[in-house]
């Protein structure tokens, strides 16, 4: 028996490696790319795969020099690379000369270029969304009037909210009239102004299916219009330019169907809720009314008190007023009299009253000597009366 040879890892990984490369010169292969990662050597390491399988590749920096787009995950490239094995790892891998892209690979490229403008204009930015209506009275649909999406939004629309008005704008949501026709139903609804919110829906499909969805003409539609849209484009995981421009974007044609309307069931109990919260409100503002209304009926007066208690006051101010005149008028006699005895004491009456007398010739006081002469007839007025005297003689005083 022939003694067999025991291989080092690092034996085992060169053979292999020289195996693969011997039978795989190069090989043109078509796949999505996949964790892709772009260190600062300029290398590029990515997965390519398929719907059942994926490879590790690279592509070193002298090959990715040449390419004339930037590679992005979820591309769908062709490759043209030589199968080999990285030793250090026993890692199978292709190490690709060339790369180009496969239909998907250029919608997918075109797509992120699209995406880069639209977002660079600002028609993603989130103070251009429209807010959607809480209780929509008409909603409008743009779909196509066959197959599971719009039943089961009609569906979904029945059962939340079904007092609801239902609009639905057929449309071709697949093909080369696609985009023409969605564009001219959103035109269409907003020149209507007949729903409060519109849903654009379609199912699921490859990026070439979906790819009406991603055309500029579309995007700029949705962005100009001033009814709030929903957006229902494909599965959850996929994502087109009309879903980061419309006002809200749904996971799927069901879920857009529940945000455009409120569950009647909850609206239900909310309502109720706030009858009981009013009703509780209106009893207690009615019973603390009627705490005031006793408080201001306690306080009240009957006319007729408050007429008695004037009328007393008024009584009150009269015996006041009169009293005070009393004292005023006591006062004023008592002045009145010291007045009198002041003036009775300097009075030319009091004088006369001790035996004086006030001479007068005519008109005039004769307060001299000089002013008479003999034979003149003067009046003497006395405390009692006047006399009437002839002067038949004047004798000067020692003055």
């Amino acid at each position: 028996m022939l003694e067999q040879k025991i291989l080092k890892v690092a034996q085992l990984n060169l053979l292999t490696k020289k195996i693969l490369e011997a039978n795989f010169a190069y090989v043109l292969i078509e796949g999505e790319i996949s964790n892709l990662v772009k260190p600062s050597s300029g290398h590029i390491y990515f997965s390519l795969k398929d719907e059942s399988a994926q490879v590790r590749a690279v592509m070193f920096r002298q090959n990715n020099l040449a390419l004339k787009f930037s590679p992005q995950n979820g591309m769908q490239v062709i490759v043209t690379a030589q199968v080999s094995l990285y030793e250090a790892r026993g890692d199978y891998q292709l190490i690709v000369g060339r790369m180009e892209l496969a239909g998907a690979g250029v919608l997918h490229t075109k797509f992120l270029q699209l995406k880069t403008k639209l977002a660079a204009e600002g028609l993603f930015e989130p103070r251009y969304k429209n807010p959607i209506p809480k209780l929509p009275g008409s909603i409008g649909v743009i779909t196509s009037p066959t197959g599971a999406v719009i039943r089961d939004i009609l569906s979904v629309l029945k059962r939340r909210f079904p007092s609801a008005k239902v609009v639905i704008y057929p449309v071709l949501v697949q093909g080369m009239e696609a985009a023409s026709q969605i564009v001219s139903a959103l035109k269409k609804a907003n020149a209507r102004n007949e729903c409060e919110v519109l849903i654009l829906a379609r199912g699921g499909g490859s990026i070439e299916d979906l790819w009406p969805f991603n055309e500029e003409v579309v995007a700029r539609a949705i962005f100009a219009s001033t009814i709030p849209i929903i957006s229902a484009i494909g599965h959850e995981t996929d994502f087109t330019i009309a879903d980061f421009v419309a006002d809200v974007r749904a996971p799927t044609p069901s879920a857009a169907a529940e945000l455009a309307v409120p569950n009647q069931l909850e609206w239900y109990k909310t309502v109720e809720n706030l009858q009981h919260r009013l009703a509780n409100l209106m009893h207690h503002k009615l019973h603390r009314f009627n705490l005031l209304f006793t408080s201001l009926k306690n306080r009240l007066r009957h006319p007729r008190d408050y007429l008695a208690e004037k009328s007393q006051r008024l009584d009150d101010y009269e015996r006041r007023l009169i009293l005070a005149t009393k004292h005023k008028l006591v006062y004023c006699k008592q002045h009145l009299a010291k007045i009198s005895m002041a003036l009775n004491a300097i009075s030319p009456l009091a004088t006369l009253s001790r035996g004086y007398a006030i001479i007068s010739k005519g008109d005039n006081i004769v307060s001299k000597i000089a002013r008479v002469n003999v034979g003149d007839k003067i009046k003497a007025k006395v405390a009692d009366g006047e006399l009437e005297c002839l002067v038949q003689n004047i004798t000067a005083g020692n003055n």
